[in-house]
């Protein structure tokens, strides 16, 4: 029989690559492409069942600050996005507590957007255009 591997602590990244499963209401980008994580701290919780006692993993609490998209989202606009983050980072059996916070402070701006999520916006941007709408337009016309 094999000891018992102890998991690989938690990283910043593991957090992010979760997140990107996370996205803001009325955009095709999620919230790590679009640029409104500004931080993300992982800290032990002393609170968490079995916390201090030997053999136990430690569980972790998880801290995101989000640059709104919207200067006037409020706490209460943004709840669904908080309630996704929250579902979303239960999954790791690690992770105890997520806390999300918007900041008022620094204001969105799309310089914030990823490359690949300026890629990907600009797919999403061409799909929704039928193609040769012109020409089809141009047909109809010419039938009538």
């Amino acid at each position: 029989m094999h000891p018992a591997v102890p998991a690989a602590p938690l990283t910043e990244a593991d957090v992010l690559a979760a997140l990107r499963d996370c996205y803001d209401p009325g955009s095709p980008l999620n919230i790590v492409d679009l640029g409104l994580v500004y931080s993300i701290a992982i800290v032990p919780d002393p609170d968490a069942p079995g916390a201090g006692i030997p053999g136990v993993p430690p569980r972790q609490r998880v801290r995101i600050a989000l640059t709104p998209l919207r200067l006037a989202d409020t706490e209460s606009d943004a709840a669904p996005l908080i309630a996704q983050i929250q579902n979303r980072l239960a999954a790791f059996e690690t992770i105890h507590r997520t806390e999300v916070s918007l900041l008022n402070h620094p204001v969105w701006t799309p310089d914030r957007i990823s490359p690949e999520g300026y890629a990907r916006l600009a797919h999403h941007l061409t799909s929704k255009r039928p193609p040769n709408a012109l020409v089809q337009i141009k047909d109809h016309r010419a039938k009538t």
